[in-house]
């Protein structure tokens, strides 16, 4: 039976692989086309990805309806992205854009985690060819592999449910359960649409079609990989609040636009997670907006367009940047800080923490003062009209507690490996959250070149474990995991 579990894991291994070789085919496309001198190292990359995926499938494909345990499936949920992110690190290693292995790794980790920090000095001087696989790299990972592969692989004896949640933050109501594949289907159909849609808008700004393409790959994924060194700063106002827009649909649970298909708009304006997230959002963006305008003298509208542009991408974990949020007065530099903690909604693409938890610690708030002021009183929390088990509310106040410990833990081992308190700190922040830039040496004008390779590959593991939502790869540390 051991045997059985083992050969489905590499029966899942083998088809991730060949998914990501299909996806890398893509970028041995671009450098064709493109009559890159680097075409063979390209397709050498995706030939040994295709190759390796294949052998694996092979071998194992005749024990694809053995039975997993809930074990195995976390085990291949984190395994699968470590092998996405390794396999990743090809076409930059082959090429000869990023020779370094643990450089190379950490860029193809923060791409597949749509973190979108980055390593790369001169952005623009790559080829082509890596440029869009960096940016395609956010898009696979924008919603998830697991997530694709249930949606198109048919599967028997696979809890869809368990696959599911162990890489989304979907939370996904008993009575959908069993749709599970229905709905990775819509979330990666509306995954699509989205993407096609606002490349559409930004050729209308007069963006360029490969440009389009990779900054709707990264803005749907809320993954924040630019094709310019300057980020989003250089385009018009016009194409900075086309993605601004898009950044904050990126954001939003995407069981809600599936909701929005099928024409249940009442249920989506009444969710509460989406109700605080935008109230977050304008009374941010607007007392940034007056910080701006005020204190360093910039027109109504300008203020107004960084301000937003720079709250919508760190609040959705984008990354994207139009404007040095370091360089704006203390008060802005602190609620930038305030909205890297907070994150986007649950189930969507974005990072951090999510709304749903902090409004789930707002009402658990409310119940406390509550039973002190009228300790009689039957107290109970509940989210759009329903009532929340107190062991849900206990996981949720649980993972807030070990998501602060992670960031504690990781300023203070990046602070002996080197770096000032201000860039720790930032660097372990912005990589737990899957937001990109942070703050001193790492801000949104740097990037993580200069770290020593034992502070990257922590970072990198720090990505994933963000992107995974910390639980699964920490689980991975524990020896209980491995006791049968």
């Amino acid at each position: 039976m051991n045997q059985q579990r083992l050969f489905l894991k590499v029966y899942l291994f083998a088809i991730i692989l060949l998914f990501e070789s299909f996806f890398m085919s893509w970028a041995v496309l671009i450098s064709l086309f493109q009559g890159e001198e680097i075409i063979m190292p390209m397709f050498k990359a995706l030939f040994i990805t295709f190759f390796i995926g294949t052998g694996c499938f092979l071998v194992s494909y005749k024990h694809k309806r053995a039975k997993a345990t809930k074990k195995d499936y976390m085990f291949i949920v984190v395994v699968s992205w470590l092998i996405l992110a390794f396999f990743g690190t090809f076409p930059y290693i082959f090429s000869g854009a990023i020779p370094n292995f643990v450089d190379a790794f950490f860029e193809s980790m923060s791409g597949f985690s749509t973190t979108g920090s980055s390593i790369v000095s001169d952005i623009e001087s790559l080829p082509k060819s890596i440029l869009f696989w960096r940016s395609l790299t956010h898009w696979i990972g924008g919603m998830g592999i697991i997530v694709l592969v249930l949606a198109i692989v048919p599967f028997q004896n696979i809890n869809y449910r368990q696959m599911f949640q162990s890489e989304t933050s979907v939370f996904v109501e008993d009575k959908m359960s069993y749709q599970i594949k229905y709905i990775a289907r819509n979330i990666w159909l509306i995954y699509v649409g989205l993407t096609v849609l606002e490349t559409i808008f930004l050729l209308f700004g007069g963006m360029g079609l490969f440009d389009a393409i990779c900054h709707s790959f990264g803005t749907i994924a809320t993954g924040g990989f630019s094709t310019k060194n300057d980020s989003i700063a250089g385009f018009s106002p016009y194409i900075q609040y086309v993605i601004i827009v898009f950044m904050l649909i990126a954001g939003i649970n995407f069981n809600l636009h599936i909701l929005v298909r099928i024409g249940k708009l009442k249920s989506v304006l009444k969710n509460e997670e989406l109700r605080l997230y935008f109230k977050i959002i304008g009374i941010v963006g607007i007392v940034i907006t007056l910080i701006l305008h005020f204190q360093k003298n910039l027109h109504w509208e300008q203020a107004f367009r960084d301000s937003f542009f720079q709250v919508s991408s760190i609040i959705t974990a984008t990354g994207f940047a139009s404007a040095d949020y370091l360089a704006w007065p203390i008060h802005g530099i602190l609620l930038i800080m305030f909205l890297m903690l907070i994150g986007a909604c649950a189930g969507s693409t974005g990072g951090g923490v999510k709304v749903i938890r902090y409004l789930f610690v707002i009402k658990k708030i409310k119940e406390v003062f509550r039973k002190l002021t009228s300790p009689n009183a039957i107290c109970e929390i509940r989210y759009n009209h329903h009532t929340m088990k107190s062991e849900v509310v206990s996981s949720i106040l649980t993972f807030i507690l070990i998501y602060y410990m992670v960031i504690a833990f990781g300023t203070l081992f990046l602070r002996l490996t080197g770096l000032d308190l201000a860039s720790a700190f930032g660097a372990s922040i912005t990589t737990l959250g899957g937001i990109g830039p942070g703050f001193g040496s790492v801000g949104p004008v740097s990037n993580f070149a200069h770290l020593s390779d034992l502070a990257k590959m922590f970072l990198t593991f720090n990505m994933l474990a963000g992107r995974l939502e910390i639980y699964a790869l920490l689980l991975m540390f524990s020896p209980g995991f491995w006791k049968s």
